[in-house]
């Protein structure tokens, strides 16, 4: 069984940043992508960023050039550092890894979600 924790969310004036974590814990043998999703109230989910074992990233456009996402692969935690936050960017955050378990078969985990809140 593996386990996804995130941490970091919280409430933040327009113009400010935040860090979210995420720890994968468990049976890992490796972890592919990771992944920084959200959902709005009302709204789909959506991608937000994500990032490759070897570190290569991409980001949705809404978020390109105030978010960076980033991973240590030692400890299996994913990061998103969100900087110059909008109001737009309350949402529930929630972390995705594909992982390699250690019989090596391949599955999809999320976490629990963390809010995050901007204020105008």
């Amino acid at each position: 069984q593996v386990q996804l924790v995130e941490s970091g969310g919280g409430l933040v004036q327009a113009g400010g940043s935040l860090r979210l974590s995420c720890t994968a814990s468990g049976s890992i043998f490796s972890i592919n992508a990771m992944r920084w999703y959200r959902q709005a109230p009302g709204k789909q989910r959506e991608l937000v960023a994500v990032i490759t074992r070897g570190g290569m990233s991409n980001y949705a456009d809404s978020v390109k050039g105030r978010f960076t996402i980033s991973r240590d692969n030692t400890k299996n935690t994913v990061y998103l550092q969100m900087n110059s936050l909008l109001p737009e960017d309350t949402a529930a955050y929630y972390c995705n890894a594909e992982v390699i378990n250690t019989g090596r078969s391949i599955y999809d985990y999320w976490g629990q979600g963390t809010q995050v809140t901007v204020s105008s």
